[in-house]
């Protein structure tokens, strides 16, 4: 699943009249450079969720042919049910399985075919972590041996990277939710497994970092 839905408020004004999933960098929209990747890494089957300007993502994406997958859309509707719920909502689509979740916004050279058997049998998420960037000098969690704990000396950042079980989502209702309170849970009960990545990962969170990520894709100094 890609997440898509969000309005891109720190983006504005250039999310005012398109998604953010459909801004460019390197000469291709972010969620192309996600789909082009998952298809690498042998991902057929894919969920985008929409609603900020859903159409335009629909009419830009298509059936995903033309990148090598198949997508399916998960509609929530005029206002975005934020991470946690846009999982929720996508649920039935996205089967018994694990699933692998990405945060639109993000761009990285991590291979999402290492994630493949990464999810422990008793474990409901594992978290690809990446070194603390300047926009969140605190980190999000810590990494001890492999798992995912709330605290520590060495705080790193959720890259937006992730696998679960729905059975995270247990006891959960549709709407709007944040995602980080159930990982909250799942990691204070031992059930959250992690990684380092240590590679190229950038958040698209502004104009200035759409415009980093863009110079290095076509190789320009900046």
């Amino acid at each position: 699943m890609v997440l898509a839905a969000g309005r891109g408020e720190r983006m504005r004004p250039l999310t005012l009249s398109r998604p953010k999933p459909l801004l460019e960098a390197g000469g291709a929209a972010l969620i192309v450079h996600h789909l082009h990747a998952l298809a690498a890494a042998g991902y057929r089957d894919v969920v985008v969720n929409v609603s900020w300007l859903g159409d335009q993502v629909r009419a830009g994406l298509g059936d995903g042919g033309r990148y090598g997958v198949r997508l399916a859309y998960s509609d929530e509707g005029p206002e975005p049910l934020e991470t946690g719920g846009g999982i929720f909502r996508a649920l039935p689509l996205l089967g018994e399985d694990p699933f692998l979740v990405v945060n639109g916004d993000v761009w990285t050279d991590f291979d999402r075919a290492a994630l493949r058997g990464r999810l422990g049998a008793g474990d409901d998420a594992h978290l690809v972590l990446v070194p603390n960037p300047p926009h969140n000098p605190g980190g999000d969690f810590v990494l001890d041996g492999g798992r995912v704990v709330a605290a520590g000396d060495e705080r790193l950042t959720f890259s937006g990277i992730g696998v679960y079980r729905s059975r995270l989502f247990a006891g959960c209702s549709d709407g709007a939710f944040k995602l980080a309170p159930l990982l909250r849970s799942a990691i204070a009960a031992g059930r959250v497994s992690g990684e380092l990545h240590s590679g190229a990962w950038l958040d698209i969170g502004t104009p200035e970092r759409l415009a980093e990520l863009d110079a290095r894709l076509r190789g320009v100094t900046r």
